[in-house]
């Protein structure tokens, strides 16, 4: 695969251009073209990125641009990613979620992350051609830095590797990584202490969050209520269940066995007690993963990855089939057919 088939994701494009608007530049100007839309999802080829960041890197006149760039990201630019990461227990758990979801930012090439010497090591092994000096020291500042955002303290990595070489003054990028700098190395990568990975997190942002919870609220709303079964059966099981499955966090699957833990039922409690209101607990995940799918996709903010993402499927192709299988058509087709008849309306 080459560099033109790498894309990221406009939320973390959009970084470019709020920074240069918070030097007071007009971005547009600077960058010849519209910043990304406040509302939907636009795909840039790797190529196109690089570019956009070379135009800044000139405009500014400003060599270290990545380095400066990078410590501007902020939940916002990584989308539900940044969300989610603001979920997780401790930096451990947040490095191995960004591993597995860096598909919701980019596809440059797979994270790796792995222990080594003492050390928790995060490269990027696989890159399929260097996408750049600007790309790369972007990239690698914005890890550290969102990582000291999680965390509220100021992580000191052990060593950072570039595979472009050396800028003229390394001593910024020493101090604000806090440890070696090499330079000409064969894949860029961070190498962090081994205990950093026990930090527990700050609390989460909550406007982030408050979008994501009042469209579970909106989706339990929008619900009919359930059947109900015989006088003496378990009144608003069926509600808390779905509340339970709407819970779950971003990219966890809201299994039965989830579902009952946080009930503190037992599985086979919670199967006994729906089946005896004439429910089962697989159509109530459904309904509730199917109310949940159109509140997230009538909001343009989110991309289709995004929504399977956050519905705790793993494979966009999964959740496409799900979705299909709900509604007759696919999460693309309804979002096009939606926005169509509130467009004419």
């Amino acid at each position: 695969m080459g560099l033109h088939d790498v894309y990221y994701a406009s939320p973390y494009v959009r970084l470019l251009f709020d920074d240069l608007q918070a030097r007071g530049l007009d971005a547009r100007r600077v960058l010849g073209e519209p910043p990304p839309p406040a509302e939907g999802f636009t795909v840039y080829r790797g190529s196109h990125w690089r570019r956009l960041l070379e135009r800044a890197s000139a405009a500014l006149d400003d060599p270290a641009l990545g380095l400066h760039l990078g410590q501007r990201i902020r939940p916002a630019h990584l989308g539900a990613l940044g969300q989610a990461l603001h979920a997780c227990r401790d930096l451990g758990e947040a490095l191995l979620r960004w591993q597995r979801h860096e598909a919701l930012i980019s596809n440059v090439a797979p994270l790796r992350v792995r222990e080594q010497d003492g050390a928790v090591e995060i490269a990027w092994p696989d890159t399929p051609e260097p996408p750049g000096r600007l790309v790369d020291e972007t990239a690698l500042t914005a890890v550290v830095q969102f990582a000291r955002h999680l965390t509220g303290q100021r992580l000191a990595v052990l060593g950072v590797d570039f595979a472009h070489p050396a800028p003229a003054d390394a001593r910024p990028y020493r101090a604000f990584f806090g440890g070696p700098v090499r330079f000409g190395r064969l894949a860029p990568a961070l190498r962090l202490p081994r205990a950093a990975l026990a930090l527990p997190l700050v609390a989460p942002d909550e406007a982030l969050l408050q979008r994501l919870a009042e469209q579970a609220r909106a989706a339990m709303r929008a619900m009919a209520p359930p059947a109900t079964g015989a006088p003496g059966a378990d009144d608003g099981l069926a509600e808390r269940v779905r509340e339970a499955i709407a819970a779950a966090p971003p990219g966890a699957p809201a299994d039965a066995e989830a579902v009952a833990r946080a009930l503190a039922l037992s599985p086979r409690t919670l199967h006994r007690r729906l089946a005896a209101q004439g429910l089962g607990f697989r159509a109530l995940r459904e309904q509730t993963l199917q109310g949940l799918a159109q509140q997230h996709l009538a909001d343009p903010r989110l991309t289709l990855g995004e929504v399977a993402w956050m519905l705790g499927y793993a494979e966009h192709s999964a959740f496409t089939r799900a979705f299909r299988r709900w509604t007759g058509e696919s999460p693309l087709q309804w979002r096009l057919r939606r926005s169509l008849r509130v467009v004419g309306a």
